[in-house]
């Protein structure tokens, strides 16, 4: 199983970035997709998740309202539309996969980075 994230990059206070998670693997079955960020010298902190079959959505309060997560179940793929970034966005965006329905994320992506200068 492979999650291929991208979208990051440098952008101003108050801009807009859009990245994209494509999950592919011959054995891949979604349970859950998320997005977590790890800031410089910080924990790695949950940002949103979309369950596979229901469709639910939640966000972590420090992004609602200006985060969207939203997904094309046929190509495997979630996006996060960011508006109104603040320099505390600023981190490296990772996606992952809850595969095993057992409560874990047990595929992670890369990482994307998003810089946002004030």
């Amino acid at each position: 199983v492979q999650l291929q994230a991208s979208g990051g990059g440098l952008v101003q206070a108050g801009g807009s970035l859009r990245l994209s998670c494509a999950a592919s693997g011959l054995s891949l079955v979604i349970y859950r997709m998320a997005w977590f960020r790890q800031a410089p010298g910080k924990e790695r902190e949950f940002v949103s998740v979309i369950t596979w079959t229901g469709g639910k959505i939640f966000y972590a309060d420090s992004v609602k309202g200006r985060f969207t997560l939203s997904r094309d179940n046929d190509k495997n793929t979630v996006y996060l539309q960011m508006n109104s970034l603040k320099p505390e966005d600023t981190a490296v965006y990772y996606c992952a996969v809850d595969g095993l329905g057992r409560g874990n994320y047990d595929y992670w992506g890369q990482g994307t980075l998003v810089t946002v200068s004030s």
